[in-house]
């Protein structure tokens, strides 16, 4: 019934979105608080990607004929396309428009971000995908709870799946905010609403075959639009880096610190902190984890991080580029500026938009309005793929592994366990747009560094215990995953950002802004603490089946193949 309904519900969602873009278009251009002239060029090609997604969305919807096509797009994916959906899910608006801005503010310590959802890669190869591919079906709590209780495991699986959906959502609806409200002059609640609407008919109807080729797509749009600003920064000085360097350090008001390490991580905790979330964290984001399942065999999993690494990488470098040629081609222009008290130009933060519009700034100073309006799409697209990827791994830990495995215990079938996703996939659109309104003025690469943090302190330690130490058990699990949990998200709310910067309370209780150091390690101590206690007949029993384990992440005899029609 739902799959019948996609195309007109779709439309519906479409002619939403027009007609409060109409509205945008027939109200007057604002220059300063936030927005800035209407520019067609960006709006058609707008139109033109929301049109072609949800075409494929259509599509997607008439083949997805079951729960394997709709979590795993029946497992058909190649490595190739796998790796560049990766690099699609993982190339967010943290990344783009973020750290591009977290570069254009504080210069060198903005690329301890790029280094750090880099270097997280490696242990995805080595440590995770083969074993996750081999063990899984649709999702990472498949694996941690293949020889663990069920029920438990699942219980905080899904319970760490939607915490770090919820931190990183906030991340990606900002951005889009924003950059709608830029782009169109849409008040900040219209424009996050238009992306709650498209993210919930791509992920409600299309499921992972239509959110794999949006992502495909935004990809290849991405790092091309990418790479041609980043060369046109390079050409404007003769492609020589040191030149644009030492430009950016005549420009920016921190002068010579911008090259140097500390403006914005300035003690040793913080930064090894935020390492360790940025690097670990990668291997505990449900969303990117959920990809594994998409492809053949083992085989597969691991060329799609190969390509993914590769892919990434490559983007990192252009958005180090883009950052100081941000500084370098828009500190000196102030019609890119609103003035504030007295009529004073603060060259960081009076940027129209806020810093994560820097990117978006830089295309039409180094393309003019046409490639202002293509870069503008790209990030629009960027950020609606990320989001469906998001909306679609929190959907699926609510109806697989919370009403599957553990409400009706597999007394359900496929069709009412989609349907159940679907739903969810609305709930959490509508919880988005709550949390993107209220999280409006934070960057949304620091706000994904607490996603990642989060991730880093459930997630992947208990992930990486449960299939990599024989000795681990439920009990230690279930002790050190929920201590990990509850911990960083308790030292998320109670740190300066949140606790001062955004509920406005006057001091912070925790000292730092990131608390991955402290968490994790909390995490990986509660599960071997809690699993050496553990004398019980079940732990010993766990402990037991370690080798039938061992065996099939080793060599995926055993595992699901790819879905037959």
């Amino acid at each position: 019934m739902l799959r019948r309904l996609s195309l007109p519900l779709a439309a519906t969602a479409m002619i939403g979105a027009c007609g409060l873009l109409v509205s945008a278009l027939a109200a007057p251009a604002v220059e300063g608080g936030g927005k800035q002239g209407l520019n067609p060029a960006a709006i058609v090609m707008f139109f033109a990607f929301v049109l072609g997604t949800l075409y494929i969305t259509y599509r997607a919807a008439q083949g997805s004929k079951s729960a394997a096509d709709f979590y795993a797009a029946g497992g058909g994916i190649t490595g190739f396309q796998n790796g560049l959906a990766i690099a699609g899910d993982y190339m967010s608006a943290a990344s783009f428009l973020g750290i591009s801005g977290l570069v254009f503010a504080s210069g060198f310590d903005g690329l301890l971000y790029s280094i750090g959802f880099l270097v997280g890669w490696p242990i995805v190869l080595f440590l995770i995908a083969e074993r996750l591919r081999n063990l899984g079906k649709f999702t990472f709590a498949d694996v941690a709870s293949f020889r663990l209780d069920q029920t438990q495991i699942r219980i905080l699986s899904a319970t760490g799946t939607l915490v770090v959906v919820a931190f990183y959502l906030i991340a990606q609806m900002v951005g889009a905010g924003k950059l709608i409200e830029l782009l169109f002059g849409l008040d900040y609640l219209y424009a996050i609403v238009i992306v709650g609407a498209l993210m919930i008919v791509y992920v409600a109807f299309g499921g992972m075959k239509a959110t794999t080729w949006v992502q495909i797509i935004k990809a290849c749009l991405l790092l091309g639009g990418a790479t041609f600003m980043a060369l046109a920064v390079l050409w404007n000085f003769g492609f020589n880096p040191e030149a644009m360097f030492s430009e950016a350090v005549r420009t920016h008001p921190k002068g010579d610190a911008i090259m140097a390490p500390g403006g914005m991580v300035s003690d040793p905790v913080s930064t090894i902190s935020l390492g360790l979330a940025l690097m670990f964290g990668t291997a505990g984001l449900p969303h990117i984890l959920m990809r594994f399942f998409t492809v053949s065999d083992a085989q597969a999993a691991r060329k799609s991080v190969f390509y993914a690494t590769g892919f990434i990488a490559y983007f990192y470098i252009l958005t180090f580029i883009i950052g100081f040629g941000a500084i370098t081609f828009l500190m000196n222009d102030p019609s890119y500026y609103t003035a504030g008290a007295g009529g004073v130009v603060n060259k960081i933060t009076g940027l129209i938009g806020g810093t994560n519009m820097a990117a978006v700034h830089l295309a039409n100073a180094v393309g003019g309005g046409l490639f202002l309006g293509f870069i503008s799409a790209v990030a629009f697209a960027t950020i609606l793929a990320v989001v469906a990827g998001l909306t679609l791994s929190g959907a699926s830990a609510v109806s697989h592994d919370l009403y599957a495995e553990v409400i009706a215990r597999g007394r359900t079938n496929e069709r009412k366990e989609v349907n159940i996703s679907k739903i969810t996939a609305v709930v959490i659109g509508v919880v988005a747009i709550v949390l993107g309104y209220v999280f409006e003025n934070q960057n949304v690469a620091f706000m994904v560094g607490l996603a990642f943090a989060v991730a880093a302190s459930c997630n992947f330690p208990v992930l990486l215990m449960s299939t990599m130490w024989k000795g681990c058990t439920t009990f230690g699990a279930m002790v050190g995953g929920f201590a990990g949990l509850v911990s960083a998200v308790m030292m998320v709310v109670l740190s300066k950002a949140v606790w001062v910067q955004t509920f406005g309370f006057r001091e912070a209780w925790f000292p730092y802004d990131n608390p991955a150091l402290f968490s994790m390690t909390i995490a990986f101590v509660g599960i071997w603490m809690a699993s050496k206690a553990d004398s019980s007949q079940r732990a010993r029993d766990e402990v037991a089946s370690y080798d039938a384990q061992y065996v099939r992440s080793e060599t995926g005899i055993g595992a699901a193949s790819a879905h037959q029609h």
